[in-house]
């Protein structure tokens, strides 16, 4: 049930909240403003919070699936990527654009209830206007309804081929895990349900490389040991590789695992075309010949050589 529905949950909550601060402020009322926009931030993080903790527990809507998990020796560097794919009524983009500028527009919002706390008050009209932005970049959000329409070839079937490459590149002394998770559209609950019957480790997840675009590098909460790795991989392959904190709404597998205090980063290759067609009918293996999959896989390979 999270996984499916908290996402266009939120882009409601999000809508209402900017219409209802916009209104609010509009009519001289900038207290009541704030506190709609401070109630609605700390609803949606709590909330946030308890369904993560319960999507493989709670009793509604429930689903089964397998992770495929494959080892050699102890390993103390997982490679990951996820098996599931989804389709969604809006593309990737739509969806997280909207996010950011809906955030904006809160932020905004918020600042003109403060600035006519202290006496400046704003025009009625900036307040329309900042409510009016908020409400149209929460309906992508809203729209973001789980199916099962997308052939997944960069989300994630390219993840997988990556780390299946890498693995087969490693030594064959080294010790290393290999998780193919399942259910990670749906709340991450396969990685979630396989880190907590494990020792946190270390992980280099893959999700989604497109044959061209920037190699990013999202790391998630401690990840020191492996961004490390992974940068010192790049430097050695003369790999271009941008490094930057998970992207606002995305979730990845790797986000999970740092949760459940592993050491966790993401690679991801691609641009706007790219999340343009995830999550879409468009997403199809014809339109990947391989290219990014093959480079991707060299720098996972070096980086799981560096940590290990």
């Amino acid at each position: 049930m999270p996984g499916r529905w908290a996402t266009p949950f939120g882009g409601v909550v999000a809508c209402l909240t900017a219409g209802g601060a916009a209104a609010l402020g509009s009519h001289g009322q900038p207290a009541l403003a704030l506190l709609t926009i401070a109630g609605a931030a700390a609803f949606v993080f709590v909330a946030g919070r308890m369904l993560a903790r319960r999507v493989t527990t709670l009793r509604w809507h429930r689903a089964q699936s397998t992770n495929l998990v494959a080892t050699r020796g102890t390993p103390r560097v997982w490679l990951v990527a996820h098996l599931d794919s989804k389709s969604q009524p809006v593309p990737m983009l739509a969806r997280v654009s909207g996010i950011a500028i809906a955030t904006a527009s809160l932020v905004a919002l918020a600042a003109c209830a403060v600035l006519a706390l202290t006496a400046i008050s704003p025009s009625p009209h900036v307040w329309h206007v900042a409510g009016i932005v908020g409400i149209i970049a929460s309906l992508p959000v809203v729209a973001s309804s789980v199916g099962a329409r997308s052939p997944g070839a960069l989300d994630n079937g390219s993840g997988i081929v990556t780390i299946l490459l890498a693995a087969g590149a490693l030594p064959r002394e080294m010790p290393v895990g290999v998780l193919l998770t399942s259910a990670e559209e749906l709340g991450m609950a396969g990685a979630r349900a396989f880190a907590a019957a494990r020792t946190p480790a270390m992980a280099i997840n893959v999700d989604g490389v497109d044959d061209h675009g920037t190699t990013i590098c999202m790391y998630h909460g401690r990840a020191a040991r492996v961004r490390v790795g992974v940068a010192r991989a790049a430097r050695a392959l003369a790999m271009r590789v941008r490094e930057q904190p998970t992207i606002p709404g995305l979730l990845t597998d790797g986000v999970a695992l740092a949760e459940a205090g592993w050491s966790a980063v993401t690679l991801s290759r691609g641009g706007l075309g790219t999340l343009w067609r995830i999550h879409r009918s468009a997403d199809v293996a014809a339109r990947l010949n391989g290219i990014g999959m093959h480079e991707v896989a060299r720098l996972v390979a070096s980086a799981a050589r560096e940590i290990a």
